[in-house]
């Protein structure tokens, strides 16, 4: 992870890697549940993990994603992120994970999240410092709280 650029000190970049945290703990849980052959842990794991997605692809692509796909420089780059979003989410609200192939897939599903994750945090994420203005954070900031109603953006520092 980029620890260089300060985007991390940004809140609601500060939220948006609590959540990529939040999710990626769950699916490892969730993989080591499976693991330990307790089903019920893994799925309670996933809906967890799913709820949490969920919110912050909500948040993200109302507000962070929509403001920088309007330039053309980050649009395609946007588009993939989307399209990986989509993906994962039709995958986790079909999955069986008492069926093997589709707990290997989880497997596969969770090591792509590391690089989604690891697409926004290094690319997305330090490129929003210089390509947004205020406005433009007011209305990421809009959408991710429309998001998260019963959540608030921590403050910084």
């Amino acid at each position: 992870m980029c620890h260089y650029c300060g985007c991390r000190e940004i809140p609601l970049i500060k939220e948006f890697i609590a959540e990529h945290e939040a999710v990626t703990n769950a699916a490892g849980d969730a993989l080591r549940a499976l693991d330990a052959g307790d089903l019920p842990r893994a799925r309670a794991l996933v809906t967890q993990m799913t709820a949490v997605l969920l919110a912050h692809w909500k948040g993200e692509e109302d507000g962070l994603f929509a403001v920088m796909e309007q330039d053309p420089e980050y649009a395609a780059y946007i588009a993939a992120l989307v399209a990986e979003h989509r993906e994962l989410a039709a995958f986790l609200a079909g999955a069986d994970l008492a069926d093997p192939a589709d707990a290997a897939a989880l497997r596969r599903a969770v090591e792509e999240l590391h690089h989604h994750i690891a697409k926004e945090e290094d690319g997305l994420f330090p490129a929003s410092l210089t390509a947004l203005t205020g406005d433009d954070w007011d209305l990421s900031i809009k959408a991710w709280r429309a998001a998260h109603p019963d959540g608030d953006l921590r403050p910084a520092g």
